[in-house]
């Protein structure tokens, strides 16, 4: 009886199973197969609003409005100086080094916030189209004159924008105070593609030639 009405050993079993967690080869074939986010001033810069639209969103959205060549100076000053200080002690490529990071830093914090923003933006323009809303009746205010979820999509949008522009500003100062102190434009690190498992297949073989025949 417990069997037939899935309290037996099978059925914990099968429970025990199900709930167990998918085996670490098996996430990491996944994550292989998910596409490299270049991280990039240009993928920051495209996916960013521009200035303009910040300014209606200011506007509309009563939003603190950033001073862009304020937060652009600032960073750029912060990382030159700090730069200044550690000149002193790194030598010329271990401050490259540094500085790499900490530039790629700015940048990656940048197009994460644009691509947060720009999958946002999108999902407000869906549920305020008319057409791709299929819940039209939500975007008549409630009677208790709170905001609908179309108005609070727009609201949050429009704030990451802000706050998307603001990085991708603090970027650039980061971008050119690395070009001011190496005298080289800063490119992404380059970060190898091919899955680890294939070096180790790869190694193995390598060690195994040694106890070739000749």
């Amino acid at each position: 009886m417990a069997a037939a009405r899935g309290r037996g050993p099978r059925a914990a079993a099968a429970k025990s199973k199900a709930n167990t967690p998918a085996p670490a080869a098996r996430v990491r074939r996944f994550d292989e197969g998910r596409p490299v986010v270049q991280i990039t001033i240009e993928a920051a810069a495209r996916l960013a609003p521009p200035a303009e639209k910040v300014a209606r969103m200011v506007a509309y959205f009563n939003l603190n409005d950033p001073d862009a060549p304020s937060i652009r100076e600032a960073t750029e000053a912060a990382i030159v100086a700090a730069s200044r200080e550690l000149e002193p002690v790194l030598n010329e490529r271990a401050l490259a080094i540094h500085l790499q990071r900490v530039v790629g830093s700015f940048v990656g914090s940048a197009v994460s916030t644009a691509q947060f923003y720009d999958t946002k933006a999108a999902e407000a323009r869906n549920l305020s189209s008319a057409i791709a809303n299929e819940h039209r009746d939500e975007d008549r205010m409630g009677v208790d004159g709170g905001e609908n979820d179309a108005a609070r999509a727009r609201a949050f949008a429009a704030q990451l924008g802000v706050q998307a522009f603001a990085l991708l500003v603090a970027a650039e100062g980061a971008v050119s105070a690395y070009a001011q102190i190496t005298g080289e434009e800063w490119k992404p690190f380059a970060r190898s593609v091919t899955p680890q498992r294939s070096v180790a297949r790869r190694a193995a073989a390598e060690e195994l030639s040694c106890f070739d025949r000749d």
